[in-house]
């Protein structure tokens, strides 16, 4: 479908059209990952989390190749395709062996494949999942709209994955602590959920830490050369209300209570 849009996208100039149809990129990604794992009964800030996003992200990787060189041998690969050149190129050097043969033996229809978009908007017309890879925002929040009259409206939003368990569990007193908000886990540990996704994402990705509101301004630097040690592509900070009359932050305290209906269990040998 992606592949195809590039043929029928309209460009405002024709080298836009020209390097669109030249490198063929697509950029397939995901989004309401820390609500698949809250409802999986893994921790975002968890190591098994991190395990099962990266296993998860390469499977999509490796078959968004595979796919991309059965279109190759169908529809031609990518004009600017030179085999040997790609093949060089140190994201394409560290794929699987056999996708690199096929690669060598049928060409490729996209440059690049992967990419994590903000998806925000996307995600809260998608039922209020979790925005892109982003940690769970807020189980509860109040959205703030801005009409075409210049007028405010503010809306009630509940997280995708909460909204189930509590349907499941109207009268319990204490919440899972799977469903733990971004300012509440520590930057390193939102920034190594990055790394472990990165290796899978050749394009591109967004990935926004958020802070707690009195997080230190002279800290920041720690975050960026954290980030630069772990050899990520980049990051950007946001620090819980410090940008007013967006979202309205309203949350629930979250307690540590017995796992979230024993979800687990049926993922715990392959995360192992």
């Amino acid at each position: 479908f992606l592949d195809n849009v590039i043929d029928l996208s309209r460009f405002p100039l024709p080298r836009q059209q020209q390097q669109a149809r030249h490198s063929r990129r697509i950029g397939l990604g995901i989004t309401g990952l820390a609500d698949a794992l809250a409802m999986l009964g893994l921790r975002y800030d968890s190591a098994r989390a991190r395990g099962l996003a990266s296993q998860l992200m390469r499977l999509i990787r490796d078959t968004a190749y595979e796919t991309s060189i059965e279109l190759s041998a169908q529809k031609g690969a990518f004009p600017a395709l030179d085999v040997a050149r790609y093949l060089e190129r140190p994201f394409v050097a560290a794929l699987p062996e056999a996708i690199r043969a096929a690669i060598r033996s049928r060409g490729i229809r996209n440059s690049h494949l992967t990419a994590i978009a903000p998806a925000g908007t996307i995600s809260l017309l998608a039922g209020n999942v979790s925005s892109g890879i982003e940690p769970i925002f807020g189980i509860e929040s109040v959205r703030r709209v801005l009409d075409t009259e210049g007028r405010y409206h503010d809306f009630q939003t509940t997280d995708h994955a909460y909204a189930l368990w509590r349907a499941q569990h109207p009268t319990a007193t204490t919440v899972p602590d799977v469903f733990i908000a971004g300012d509440q886990m520590s930057p390193a540990d939102q920034l190594s959920m990055l790394a472990a996704l990165q290796p899978s994402i050749d394009g591109s990705i967004s990935k926004t830490l958020t802070l707690p509101n009195e997080f230190a301004r002279d800290d920041l630097s720690g975050i960026f050369g954290a980030a630069y040690k772990l050899g990520l592509k980049g990051c950007a900070v946001f620090r819980a209300q410090a940008r007013s009359g967006v979202i309205a932050d309203r949350r629930i305290e979250i307690h540590a209570t017995p796992e979230f209906g024993n979800p687990s269990c049926a993922i715990d040998r392959e995360c192992d």
